[in-house]
């Protein structure tokens, strides 16, 4: 019989979780409502900033207080995926997935397991009662047995449907023009390139099709020499800032104390003088004490001189093990992509194609094999390690979701039954998922640092190594950790009194401890997803920060235009973690599905509206965390099973157990044989979609343009053109008219999903990016080879200073007073875009 301090954990915790963060989520939504007109530039940017590119504005959402919804849920699949790109994309595409799942799982299990549950005899009461703990007949198991084998067997369709479906539009929009054209896209970085190939003829003999060779070389005193230019430049642009707004603060008590010569000045120095100028120290505390514009004037040009002697040997500098091979075509990048270039292991690889110049780690380039084996091992070490040590802090905070167990042990806790019911489920549940949370917000930074030190190449890449080390994290130190403590503490007492029964005990009450994480979906449903769309922090920072902290043009533009981003590499783990949760408890503890589907549906509208309104992610992914998510759900399925295994054997029913072994079983081969099937499709580009994708756009390369894919696909295919996509479109036409109906489509993703049917209805009007041959034949070598200095940005007051300014600085390095000014307040206002602006190009 459970006790009643049990029942009132359980319920208290459950209750208190949902009217907390249900108020929460209320009064963010609430605020978001009111501010959402009142704050464009917050709430919708998307929708007006100039510098965003065409194919990331969005059309604005109505002014109307609720009907707006109904504008937001029913777009299109095509236009979220034009406004939201593959990453945005298939991470949406990922919550409604779960969504989905759970709604199956509603559909499938409750009708018939929460009678079985609630009628199991063995007395729980409140939450628990409709949970496998509340089974007393181990007869009552089997339909626990054959609802998982219906349920998961469904769950592993759904992800082989899932896998086609991404294949084909990842394929589909991969081949669009607006990938297609990019330079990065017929380019390949090869890495632990031999000695004797490290050369511009050698490569070329090993790839004919190769277009461009860039051997990366090694340039470390021109990197520093540049990131010192570039910090002198804006230090300069801050101090002729800082002596412009004191020359008008002064200029206005003169006036004040004058007022016949207001519309008057004379030279700065008439309001500035020597010593109030802009002063700083070369070091820190003992450094001699210079004025900042003169000496970083005279600095900068020697810097601009060494700069560019050093730029112009900077081809005759150290090779590096690494090289950039732009190829003649997008087809033939991809064929020297998935082929073995060496025939010594290790040598030629690790390649990588796609690798945009902007997200290049350029101190990654110039690894040696042997260097990569022993930082990669060394980051996969610290990282188990710290898995092991993070349990104990983690571990803390479970127990704290099962105190009121303690208590009976642990004297000095007993003040907490004397708490009013309102305090202790804050206690139970809030606090220690609030814990957790902060907890696990310090990882990111540590995962980052050790992708970067294990050799990943660029950016992206960092992104796609994070999200599995902060999977790990997150099941084993938000999951695993806290489900066996809070197990533990909930049934301490009793095993300290009989050791002997603390596997039986820890299995009974393994159901349990779901409620702790009812409450941790709860949270993260209703508390950030309300908080997702009020941005309280964004909003905060927008009315204060920029105050205190935009003091020049440059600052002022670039809060203005920058947009809210994420990190794919941990914000997939965090989702990802709670399907697996969801998965884990669906059988054990079916209510956890529907807190799940209520708890995702919040979270994908608002994400959903910040993707289309707010977000411009920085790291183009191509929509490959998508992938690795339904990898990683794949644990949930096995965690569920090794559950109810365990548990089937401490109620002792083999027959359960060698049923729920065999569909274990299934699992692994189906897993293991997707994998097989997909994986290759995943990262390459097969050459049957480079024949349709040459024959759909025709001599051009691009569907209704000009300028060509590989010449030698359309002349092999030339004859038989024709013939082969007549027999496709016919072979379709065929299926459709058979198997027109839901069910069927449902069925059959590889004929309503395919490449084709995807490409004719899902493919972006993304315009083309149109480059010159100097941004491509720069495109990868090493920024500080091809760096230029800061173009400076200062305001133009009403007296000439600015222009002065301007004149004394123009020989050293670019500036200008254009489009930015003091108003008749004396305070800086801005103008349009600034001079040194270009739009930004995809390279």
């Amino acid at each position: 019989m459970a006790s009643d301090s049990s029942t009132a954990s359980s319920t208290s915790s459950f209750v208190s979780a949902v009217i907390y963060n249900g108020v929460i989520c209320a009064v963010f939504v609430l605020l978001f409502l009111i501010f959402r007109r009142k704050f464009i530039r917050l709430y919708q940017p998307k929708s007006f900033i100039e510098t965003i590119p065409d194919n990331y504005h969005t059309e604005p959402l109505s002014n109307n207080f609720i009907f707006w919804i109904k504008d937001l849920v029913f777009k299109s699949d095509a236009y979220v995926l034009r406004q939201s790109g593959l990453d945005g994309y298939f991470f949406l595409r990922y919550l409604k997935l779960v969504i989905f799942i759970c709604c199956i799982g509603i559909v499938l299990l409750y009708p018939i397991l929460l009678p079985v549950n609630a009628t199991g005899g063995a007395g729980n009461t409140g939450l628990d009662i409709l949970s496998f703990s509340n089974i007393e007949n181990q007869k009552r198991y089997y339909a626990h047995v054959f609802l998982m084998w219906i349920y998961f067997g469904v769950i592993l369709f759904i992800i082989y449907r899932e896998f086609i479906y991404f294949i084909s539009v990842r394929q589909a929009v991969l081949t669009s023009p607006y990938y297609w054209s990019r330079i990065s896209f017929r380019t390949v970085l090869f890495q632990t390139v031999p000695e004797s190939y490290l050369n511009e003829r050698t490569i070329l003999s090993l790839f004919p099709e190769a277009k461009n060779v860039w051997i990366n070389r090694s340039v470390a005193e021109l990197e520093k020499k540049v990131a010192e230019r570039d910090k002198l430049a804006i230090q300069l642009e801050n101090a002729e800032v800082s002596l412009l707004k004191t020359a008008m603060k002064n200029k206005k008590k003169a006036d004040k104390k004058n007022p016949e010569l207001a519309g008057t000045a004379g030279p700065i120095s008439d309001y500035v003088p020597d010593k109030k100028r802009p002063h700083r120290k070369l070091k820190f505390l003992i450094g001699k004490k210079v004025d900042t514009i003169d000496y970083n004037r005279a600095k900068i040009g020697e810097l601009n001189t060494e700069i560019r002697e050093l730029q112009d040997e900077a081809l005759t500098g150290k090779r590096l093990n690494s090289c950039f091979v732009e190829f003649a075509t997008p087809e033939a990048a991809f064929d020297a992509y998935q082929l073995v270039s060496h025939h010594v292991p290790l040598h030629m690889a690790p390649r990588f194609h796609g690798i945009a110049p902007e997200t290049i780690i350029w101190p990654n380039m110039r690894i040696l094999w042997w260097e990569r084996l022993i930082r990669v091992f060394g980051t996969n070490a610290f990282i188990t390690v710290l898995v092991i040590f993070w349990a104990i802090p983690v571990a803390a905070v479970g127990a704290i979701s099962n105190i009121t167990y303690l208590t009976d042990k642990v004297h000095f806790l007993r003040f907490i039954l004397n708490c009013p019911k309102v305090l202790y489920g804050l206690i139970t549940s809030l606090l220690p998922t609030i814990l957790l949370a902060v907890l696990m917000m310090l990882l990111p930074i540590i995962l980052r640092l050790m992708a970067k030190l294990s050799g990943a190449p660029s950016t992206s890449v960092v992104e796609y190594k994070v999200q599995n080390s902060y999977f790990a994290f997150q099941v084993v130190q938000v999951f695993l950790v806290t489900t066996i403590t809070s197990s533990a503490a909930s049934v301490v007492t009793q095993i300290v009194n009989d050791p002997t029964s603390a596997m039986s005990l820890l299995a009974t009450n393994l159901p349990k401890s779901s409620n702790f994480f009812i409450s941790y979906i709860i949270l993260q449903g209703f508390s950030v997803g309300g908080g997702l769309f009020l941005q309280i922090v964004a909003l905060i920072i927008s009315k204060i920060l920029p105050r205190i902290l935009d003091g020049t043009p440059r600052k002022m533009f670039t809060r203005y235009i920058k947009l809210s981003s994420l990190g794919w590499g941990t914000i997939y783990p965090v989702y990802t973690n709670l399907a697996v949760i969801s998965l884990t408890y669906s059988i054990i503890s079916p209510l956890i599905l529907v807190i799940t589907a209520v708890a995702f549906s919040v979270l994908y509208l608002a994400f959903l509206y910040n993707f289309l309104y707010v977000y411009r992610p920085e790291i183009d992914m191509t929509g490959l965390g998508y992938p690795r998510a339904l990898w990683q759900t794949f644990t949930g399925l096995y965690l569920s099973l090794v559950c109810l295994i365990g548990l089937f054997a401490v109620g002792k029913n083999w027959a359960c157990i060698v049923l729920t072994a065999i569909m274990l079983g299934f699992t692994v081969f189906f897993h293991v044989t997707l994998k097989s099937a997909v994986i290759p499709l995943i990262d390459a580009m097969p050459k049957s979609i480079q024949l349709e994708h040459a024959l759909h756009a025709g001599p051009s390369g691009t569907p209704g343009s000009g300028s060509g894919p590989s010449p030698t696909l359309t002349e092999k295919s030339t004859n038989n053109a024709d013939d082969i996509e007549a027999a496709a479109a016919y072979e379709q036409s065929r299926l459709k008219a058979r198997y027109s109906n839901a069910i069927w489509r449902f069925l059959r993703p590889d004929i309503y999903s395919s490449y084709v049917e995807v490409r004719n209805t899902m493919i972006p009007d993304w315009p083309v990016a149109e480059f010159t041959v100097d941004d491509e034949r720069g495109a990868y070598e090493n920024p500080s080879v091809v760096a230029q200095a800061p173009f400076l940005w200062i305001p133009r007051d009403p007296y000439g200073w600015s222009t002065t300014e301007v004149e004394n600085t123009a020989g050293i390095i670019g500036i200008s007073d254009e489009g930015s000014f003091f108003n008749e307040k004396g305070s800086i206002e801005r103008q349009g875009l600034p001079p040194y602006y270009e739009e930004e190009k995809h390279l």
